[in-house]
């Protein structure tokens, strides 16, 4: 039996590196805007995993977030630095997996940096607000899923290659490398 790789005519692996891949990820991200966050990563248990919204991707592909200094996910940080981060920007398109090491710290300027009024729910004394840390997530092993042209055109190729009975199928995916 062939995989649906192997039916597929066209090219849809492509591994991104350097600035390429820090653009895929800026891209994802701005898509999706949040992640599932996963910590306490052991095997053969249950990981840890909650919402997190992105404050921002930088040019060397780090990842920043803002949270509590009391919070479980900076608890589970302190025993163990290793976090997975999934991401989901549409139904059928913008999947990334991010696979890398956090680090945490109370860089004032950082968090002046990343402040938006939102957080404020969060952290009701503004950005002053003692409980605040940053996360800053540097990645190690990445991998994306998208489409080519966009959705429509994926949507299209799918509903033709049904039709037809062929695999006509507009997905990318491959690993980033920053």
């Amino acid at each position: 039996m062939d995989s649906i790789n192997q039916n597929q005519e066209e090219k849809n692996h492509e591994d991104l590196n350097n600035q390429e891949a820090v653009k895929k990820i800026k891209d994802l991200v701005s898509t999706a805007e949040s992640c599932f966050f996963c910590t306490n990563l052991k095997s053969n248990e249950p990981f840890a995993t909650r919402p997190m919204a992105v404050q921002k991707v930088d040019d060397e592909g780090n990842l920043w977030f803002l949270s509590s200094v009391d919070s479980h996910k900076n608890e589970e940080l302190k025993d163990n630095d290793a976090v997975q981060l999934l991401f989901q920007g549409d139904p059928h398109t913008d999947f990334m997996s991010i696979f890398g090491h956090a680090t945490v710290s109370k860089d004032q300027a950082k968090i002046d940096e990343l402040w938006n009024p939102l957080l404020k729910t969060w952290f009701t004394e503004g950005k002053e607000d003692p409980r605040i840390t940053v996360i800053k997530v540097t990645p190690s092993e990445s991998y994306y899923w998208d489409s080519k042209h966009g959705k429509y055109v994926a949507f299209a190729k799918m509903a033709l290659g049904a039709v037809l009975g062929k695999t006509l199928d507009d997905s990318i995916e491959g690993k980033l490398n920053p």
